[in-house]
């Protein structure tokens, strides 16, 4: 009986040991899950904050030039040398003739003095030239600026030859690679090619744009990719990205690294770079079936279209054409019999020294073709000399012509495309995002391109017959995400893109079958030696402080939204009513309510004393930086538009701009600025705030001049 019970108790105290160490299993399991899940949460957070932040600069920088066009269409110059100034800053995105670009970027009067240690390059080059390219670059070597521009001319050359839409088969190679966003992270790349192995017959790989601005090694990876096109002509190929314009790089950092890295032929250097980016095609097309893009679609994307168009019109896609629009419209009054000379203040015609508008010759009948074609060619001709006389440009615009200016006798059958249909078909590819939702809308986070919902891609891949697509362009933790039921998809292949831990970069693998193949990777090793944790709250703390300068920027915004809620003046808001505020004044969609903990400090009460909270907020930005609080505000908010205007000014990218230059952008911008001052107090300002006395400007007493307006008013 005895050693029955003894069983029996060993048996009970086993029953009961294990149900504690279930419980407790249960238990931990169950504290992992919330743990992870707030982790997630956070990340989620912290991701939004990034993407918000990054689509509302890029929403300024579109917004920032549909001022320019605005400026284009009513600002009337009063004088030819404001006309000169507005033709500079405006109308050139100076598209050099043939001759003259290669004139002016004549790489064989630039000699490589003996003591030069970098690689040497010759033409045409072959594969020893890339690698001792990438080992110099890793060795952080700068190529010669000569071989620069000699690579450059090269790559156009190569370029002009490319159709709009490449054509890449598996056929000939094992497999094709397809690259996502680089921006100008060379280790990415160098990774890239470490683990994949470099161009070769039997390597293609495809580039999907957006190769420079953000990092700091953009002109590296240019050189490199233009070298292995080269080089490997049919195995690799490259796509234009949305960042592949001068006007986007002179906000995004590229110009400012060029002209760092080759202070002297820095411009030289930029201007064949903007020749080369218009000469990009526009998509890969893998076996007829996938469609590479760097953005999207829209439920207007025309393919065959796309293939007919000069794509190397459209230098920038940001560039408003609306002045040589409304030189249409002018043209239209003027044969309506409508003058167009409007007197000034002074009663004189402003216009009265322009050119007299060209009468069209009675058309001849249809039925004599010849005679028709030649009569709409010299017709067309005639009104385009009068509308570059009209607004001082020069023959050297030739390449921006219409289609309707090459009108011949075989055109007459063919379709002929407005200048507005071409750039939309190529704003939307390059810059649309899709949604989840169906239909297509415009994409007015990012500010260009559309939202392109399930059916719209669904409707693309059906009328071409294709698989799928592909596409760049968003920034993925994992480096590639599908959507559409698998029918898109994002790859991204700038690991840390907005900082260290945040995600990882990928690049897809296709085959003969077309099944995507995925290596993701971590190109930072400070990012390997992490815990999940630790990236998690390295990520979260640099968003946070990034959304608390956007705050700061705003705070006269604020306190006025939150005076709404603060009907009696007591200085205090709910914090519901906070969220409310921000949200109204930012307008960044985030989810405030659940960012308040990290951004606003709990009370008792549940009330905000929002004018302390602002304190705070400038206590941390005036630690970094000793400017009065208010000006500092205005150079926050305001900075990335005054470093993109003054680097359109700077047309020779000298970091300087002379006082006329000076003078006539406080006369241009002061509406955009809000900012009112008369011609006497242009010139003492610009005398006030030249320290150094050498008669320019550069962009520090540029900023000096905003405070100092600013702080005077």
């Amino acid at each position: 009986m005895g050693s029955g019970s003894s069983v029996n108790a060993n048996y009970k105290y086993s029953l009961q040991k294990s149900e504690n160490a279930f419980k407790a299993a249960v238990l931990i399991q169950r504290w992992y899950r919330r743990y992870v899940a707030r982790l997630e949460m956070r990340r989620r957070c912290t991701w939004r904050i990034f993407q918000s932040i990054e689509y509302a600069c890029e929403q300024d920088q579109i917004k920032l030039h549909n001022f320019f066009s605005y400026l284009m269409d009513n600002f009337t110059p009063s004088s030819s040398k404001e006309r000169d100034f507005i033709s500079r800053m405006f109308i050139s995105g100076e598209s050099f003739k043939e001759a003259e670009l290669e004139k002016y970027c004549d790489y064989e009067s630039l000699e490589v003095p003996d003591s030069y240690t970098g690689p040497r390059l010759s033409f045409p080059l072959l594969p020893d030239h890339a690698t001792a390219l990438l080992e110099a670059f890793k060795q952080k070597q700068q190529l010669h600026a000569r071989y620069v521009l000699n690579l450059l001319h090269e790559t156009r050359k190569h370029l002009k030859q490319l159709p709009n839409i490449s054509h890449v088969s598996t056929c000939y190679s094992e497999e094709v690679t397809v690259c996502g966003d680089l921006h100008g992270q060379l280790d990415d790349l160098f990774l890239i090619f470490y683990k994949n192995g470099l161009p070769s017959p039997s390597k293609s790989y495809v580039f999907n744009g957006d190769f420079v601005d953000r990092g700091k090694q953009s002109l590296e990876i240019l050189i490199i990719l233009f070298t292995f096109l080269l080089i490997y002509p049919k195995e690799v190929h490259l796509n234009r990205g949305n960042h592949e314009d001068h006007m986007v790089n002179l906000r995004y950092g590229f110009t400012k690294e060029v002209m760092q890295k080759y202070k002297l032929h820095g411009k030289k250097i930029l201007k064949m770079i903007q020749n080369v980016f218009c000469w990009l095609p526009l998509a890969t097309m893998i076996d007829q079936k996938v469609l590479v893009i760097h953005g999207g679609v829209s439920d207007t994307t025309d393919l065959d279209m796309l293939e007919k168009i000069q794509r190397n019109k459209f230098i920038s896609v940001l560039r408003g054409k609306k002045r040589k629009e409304s030189n249409r419209n002018v043209e239209v009054k003027e044969i309506n019999g409508e003058s167009q000379a409007e007197p000034d203040s002074a009663g004189n015609e402003t216009m009265s020294s322009l050119p007299s508008q060209p009468r069209p010759a009675q058309a001849p009948s249809m039925t004599n073709r010849v005679e028709f074609s030649r009569w709409v060619r010299q017709t067309v001709q005639e009104q385009i000399e009068w509308c570059r006389k009209l607004v001082d440009i020069s023959d050297s615009e030739e390449e921006e012509l219409t289609c309707s200016s090459l009108v011949s006798l075989t055109d007459l059958d063919g379709p002929c495309w407005t200048r507005q249909e071409e750039w939309k078909q190529i704003l939307d590819i390059l810059w649309s995002d899709p949604m989840p939702q169906e239909g297509c809308r415009e994409n007015t986070v990012r500010g260009g391109g559309c939202y392109f919902g399930p059916d719209v891609t669904g409707n693309i891949l059906e009328k071409y017959n294709l698989q799928f697509l592909i596409r760049s362009h968003e920034c993925k933790q994992e480096g590639y995400e599908f959507c559409h039921n698998r029918k898109v998809l994002t790859i991204f292949s700038a690991s840390n893109y907005y900082e260290i831990g945040s995600n990882r970069g990928a690049y897809v693998k296709l085959g003969p079958d077309l099944v995507p193949h995925f290596v993701q990777y971590q190109a930072n090793k400070t990012a390997h030696t992490l815990t999940m944790t630790q990236r998690i709250s390295r990520v979260e703390e640099s968003a946070f402080r990034a959304l608390r300068e956007k705050l700061f920027a705003h705070t006269s915004a604020l306190i006025s939204a939150f005076k709404l809620y603060d009907k009696d003046n007591t200085g205090k808001i709910t914090l519901s009513n906070w969220a409310t505020a921000v949200e109204s004044v930012l307008r960044l969609g985030l989810p405030w309510r659940m960012l308040r903990p990290q951004l606003v400090r709990s009370t008792a009460d549940g009330m905000l004393e929002y004018k302390s909270w602002l304190d705070d907020l400038a206590m941390e930005q005036r630690s970094q930086e000793h400017i009065q609080s208010s000006l500092l505000e205005v150079i926050y908010r305001n900075r990335s538009n005054l470093e993109t205007i003054f680097r359109i000014i700077d047309r020779d990218h000298s970091g300087l701009i002379s006082f006329e230059e000076f003078h006539q952008t406080w006369k241009l911008f002061s509406s955009h600025m809000n900012i009112e001052l008369t011609d006497d107090g242009i010139n003492d300002l610009v005398r006030s705030i030249d320290f150094n006395k050498d008669g320019n400007i550069d962009f520090n007493e540029f900023l000096e001049a905003f405070r100092l307006v600013k702080q005077s008013q």
